[in-house]
């Protein structure tokens, strides 16, 4: 348009007032101000608060309100679908090296309560153990120790244990040693923390034993194997069967009388041979004990000639 209107002689000046007349331009204002719009303010209030009352006292309200929740519902998940979506992608492209960081971690919480669990059940059955003792200890009529076993002899000729007892507890050579089930063996070297206990199972080891059934009486040695003993020097026609106790029978002074030392399962007679072939298994655990007793045997106190038996005076005077 300018420039049809440069064409026809207009100048600039010309062109610019007839293209920006008042006449030519009109403006729409959309928002009127009228005489009637605090009227209309009011009437709005008005229908408002009777809307509110009506629903609060009567309830043909709700449905529409219902209506307008139903219709509303795909509006609302549209407004909260991009926060949504959002949170499931940050979920699901989780970067690989976070992944593996967790699985990690995972696995090192699962080792490290395995290797509880473990110790726990380890710590259950030295709590049974310990039990078994205490009760093994009840019935022992000496003084006892509670010692446990911190080494053994590499040598496989020689069945020796080393405990946590020495001298300064009170252990000496010679002295007996149980554990929850039977005759362990006997200290045979002490120093002032640490002692030395030959098995029952050693070659160089005897007990004085006798049947707990009928009383006869015999040596029970070892023959270098943990879970067998010998009966040795038994007539072939002696009363022992198999299954029955054998138990120390004091005799020597070493071990104290009554304790369960093994129990026989094999004899064999050979028709040749004046002695019967007897073993025994040990009744004491000694390859899987890990605490014994040490056992101070109470002197037996010696009795003066007033107050012995009428009987016995009466034989010696003759």
């Amino acid at each position: 348009m300018p420039r049809l209107l440069f064409s026809q002689g207009w100048s600039r000046e010309a062109a610019v007032r007839w293209f920006f007349s008042p006449g030519d331009l009109v403006i729409k204002n959309i928002f009127v101000e009228g005489p009637y719009l605090g009227t209309r303010m009011i009437l709005v209030g008005v229908l408002s608060a009777l809307l509110v009352v009506a629903d609060a006292k009567f309830d043909f309200v709700s449905p529409v309100r219902q209506t307008l929740s139903t219709a509303l519902a795909p509006v609302q998940w549209l407004v909260s679908a991009p926060g949504d979506i959002v949170e499931w992608t940050e979920d699901t492209v989780k970067s690989r090296d976070q992944l593996q960081a967790e699985n990690a971690a995972l696995k090192n919480r699962l080792f490290i309560l395995e290797a509880k669990s473990q110790r726990l059940s380890s710590l259950s059955a030295e709590v049974n153990r310990l039990r078994e003792l205490l009760n093994a200890s009840s019935f022992v009529d000496d003084s006892v120790l509670v010692s446990e076993i911190i080494g053994i002899n590499p040598d496989p000729y020689l069945h020796e244990v080393v405990v946590n007892k020495g001298f300064e507890d009170g252990i000496f050579v010679g002295q007996p040693v149980l554990d929850s089930y039977g005759l362990v063996g006997q200290v045979t070297q002490v120093a002032p923390l640490t002692s030395r206990v030959l098995l029952i199972s050693d070659h160089n080891h005897a007990v004085p034993i006798q049947v707990n059934r009928n009383g006869v009486r015999g040596i029970l040695v070892g023959i270098g194997v943990l879970d067998q003993l010998e009966l040795v020097n038994i007539p072939d026609t002696a009363d022992i069967q198999e299954g029955d106790l054998l138990v120390s029978s004091g005799l020597g002074g070493k071990f104290p009388p009554g304790y369960p030392v093994a129990r026989v399962n094999s004899i064999t007679h050979d028709p040749g041979e004046p002695f019967a072939k007897i073993e025994a298994e040990p009744l004491a655990e000694l390859n899987r004990s890990r605490h014994i007793l040490m056992v101070f045997r109470k002197p037996e106190p010696i009795l003066r000639a007033s107050e012995k038996n009428p009987t016995e005076q009466t034989a010696m005077a003759q």
